[in-house]
């Protein structure tokens, strides 16, 4: 049996850097020197026998050993947080926290409703929201600055970035317009899309790929009068008759309580899925089971 015995300063030293991931961010958190910060650091991976963190450019990040670390440490002092609010009499489970990254190309909709259930949990559990592209939204992640990160793509091979994809559900697409195009294009659909005002997402994201083969399987050529990242701005400029616009299927009812349009046409041919991308493989959190068990039987069912 190791007679390791963890100096618990040393932990919250290291607990503080990897949470705020940097050293001089934790320093300045926590009223030290970045000097006195490595030290400590240092000092506990004499302890533990390995490193448990490294460079990457001007930044650091966690070691496989750092990452085991960091998922206990983490636990241990959320409990510690706990545990003081319970004795300061405050209600039990108040201090649970999950840090949700959304890309920046999920639509709103399904991002909120993908995440409702966690605000009907029978314990508080605050939920902090930070949009982006996947790309930034990863890296936060890589460094526990995240607990999940909600993507329409799963985490690919060539990213250096120790992660798990639990895939959510997938979703055929609508297609929407104001009421007064609606009712002329709906009765010849697909064909009657060609040469119409199309809304499209940007350049490069899986979705605009998907669509414009279909397009080209289908024989229609809209003319494409803007494209969005933000897919919520793109259905304000479609609510406005600027074009024709699309959203997943299973959110179509919520797009049509929310904007004055109505439903073209659909396909099944384009499928828009979902993941929650995750540091651990298997699911712990019980904000994460949530929100994981909702989609798949409600949502995407």
């Amino acid at each position: 049996m190791s007679n390791l015995k963890l100096n618990l300063k040393h932990l919250r030293y290291f607990w503080a850097v990897a949470s705020h991931g940097s050293i001089a961010k934790a320093a300045d958190a926590l009223y030290l020197t970045p000097q006195t910060i490595s030290g400590q650091i240092h000092k506990l991976e004499q302890q533990v026998g390995s490193r448990l963190f490294e460079r990457d450019g001007r930044g650091l990040v966690l070691t496989e050993t750092g990452r085991l670390v960091y998922s206990y440490a983490n636990e241990m002092f959320q409990l510690g947080a706990e545990l003081q609010d319970v004795l300061d009499g405050h209600t039990p489970g108040f201090a649970h926290n999950i840090r949700v990254g959304i890309a920046m190309v999920v639509p709103k909709l399904l991002a909120y409703r993908v995440l409702e259930p966690v605000l009907k949990l029978p314990e508080t559990v605050r939920m902090v929201c930070h949009e982006a592209p996947l790309e930034n939204l990863l890296a936060e992640l890589a460094v526990h600055k995240l607990d999940i990160v909600l993507a329409d793509s799963p985490i690919g091979p060539g990213l250096n970035v120790r992660a798990y994809n639990h895939a959510l559900g997938q979703s055929g697409i609508s297609f929407f317009a104001i009421p007064s195009h609606a009712k002329t294009l709906r009765a010849d659909f697909p064909k009657s899309l060609d040469k119409e005002r199309m809304l499209m997402p940007s350049v490069g994201s899986s979705l605009r790929l998907n669509l414009e083969k279909w397009f080209e399987r289908n024989a229609v050529n809209p003319f494409v009068v803007a494209e969005f990242e933000d897919r919520a701005l793109m259905k304000v400029f479609g609510e406005s008759g600027t074009g024709i616009f699309t959203s997943p299927t299973a959110v179509e009812q919520d797009v049509l309580d929310k904007y004055s349009v109505e439903v073209i046409g659909r396909t099944e041919e384009i499928k828009e899925r979902y993941y929650v991308i995750s540091a651990e493989r298997r699911i712990k959190h019980p904000a994460v089971s949530a929100i994981t068990e909702a989609a798949r039987n409600e949502v995407f069912s």
